[in-house]
């Protein structure tokens, strides 16, 4: 298991355990954690699964994807260089910790 904490705009964190293999986006669906919506359900379709990857942790998640940024443009919330979708990060053991932020609003 992979723990993840999400961090929303309010200070609220959730912390979840995930499955080696999902995505920062699946789980939070999975977990019902607000703040998250993945209307396109992982296709990188929209960006309603928009994260802010906690500086800490920007090294392991690596660099956005192709076709991240271009997503992006359409964030309801700023785009900021630690923004990522978090449909597009897959977690591994190496990012069990992980902590991600979310924007004010999504839609």
């Amino acid at each position: 298991m992979v723990k993840v904490t999400y961090v929303a705009a309010d200070g609220t964190e959730t912390i979840v355990d995930a499955d080696e293999g999902s995505t920062v986006m699946q789980t939070a669906l999975d977990n019902s954690v607000d703040g998250i919506v993945g209307e396109c359900g992982g296709a990188m379709m929209c960006a309603t699964c928009h994260c802010y990857v906690d500086d800490a942790w920007s090294d392991k998640t690596g660099p956005r994807q192709d076709g991240e940024d271009d997503m992006l443009e359409c964030a309801a919330d700023a785009v900021k260089p630690s923004s990522r979708l978090s449909c597009q990060i897959k977690l591994t053991d190496a990012l069990d910790g992980l902590v991600v932020h979310l924007p004010q609003d999504q839609v």
